[in-house]
């Protein structure tokens, strides 16, 4: 039987602020096929200074760049893009999660990239429909004063996600969908173990249009690139699924 081959470009490099980039230290690290137990490639492995570059680049996305000024429906149209892109792609992102995450072909097909996509497209569809709501204030009211009540929903800011390695693409999903539907910014981690195919997200998010610095991506390992993360002050949120020992 011959060997499986695949047939794809492999990205290799961070991403931030839409450019792919070498790691501020030039180090990288090598991401392995768990069924051979081969190098795949190396990786450019993220520290705090690329946690830095990253997080510089989401600030400015969210307060100052194009991403603050638009709208739920043009959130929606670029996540639906993305869900559609990565539909054409799929036989693709099939064969790049068995190679880097071990899983059988028919676990890729049928659950991980129809979940996906579903989940993209349903944080699509929410993206302009969060309101807030008015409230008719019902407590003792003083000297007959009127008062007008409502709440109002707004991103929180810059986001950083940490993701396992158990279901990369998916985990993905489920961190970048409802962030960008709300209109945060991302700095995000994948596991170190299954760094593929995030990155190959992070091509087809660039294809459908994502402005710059809104989704940033660091490969890296959890004490130095995580550490960095979750210590960062012009991080907002941190978001992440994970082990005990993550936590």
């Amino acid at each position: 039987m011959a060997a499986y081959k695949f047939n794809y470009k492999l990205q290799t490099k961070l991403l931030i602020n839409n450019e792919w980039v070498d790691a501020v230290s030039g180090k990288t690290f090598p991401t392995v096929n768990p069924a051979t137990e081969e190098v795949i490639t190396r990786v450019a492995e993220a520290d705090k200074a690329d946690v830095d570059k990253a997080v510089e680049a989401a600030r400015h996305a969210f307060y100052e760049g194009e991403w603050s000024k638009w709208g739920g429906y043009q959130r929606s149209q670029m996540l639906y893009r993305l869900a559609d892109l990565i539909e054409k792609n799929k036989q693709e992102l099939i064969e790049l999660e068995v190679l880097d995450n071990g899983k059988t072909i028919g676990e890729a097909t049928f659950a991980d990239l129809p979940l996906v996509i579903q989940c993209y497209r349903y944080y699509a569809g929410w993206a302009d429909k969060l309101v807030g709501q008015t409230i008719s204030p019902s407590g003792p009211l003083i000297g007959g004063q009127k008062f007008f009540c409502y709440t109002r929903h707004e991103p929180v800011g810059v986001v950083g996600q940490i993701i396992p390695w158990n279901f990369p693409l998916l985990m993905q999903a489920w961190k970048l969908g409802p962030a960008l539907a709300v209109g945060c910014t991302v700095v995000l981690k994948p596991a170190e173990q299954t760094p593929l195919s995030a990155l190959r997200i992070g091509e087809l998010l660039i294809e459908a249009g994502m402005p710059k610095g809104v989704v940033n991506i660091l490969p890296g390992y959890g004490p130095t690139a995580g550490g960095a993360m979750c210590t960062h002050p012009g991080i907002d949120k941190i978001a992440f699924t994970g082990s005990t020992e993550v936590g």
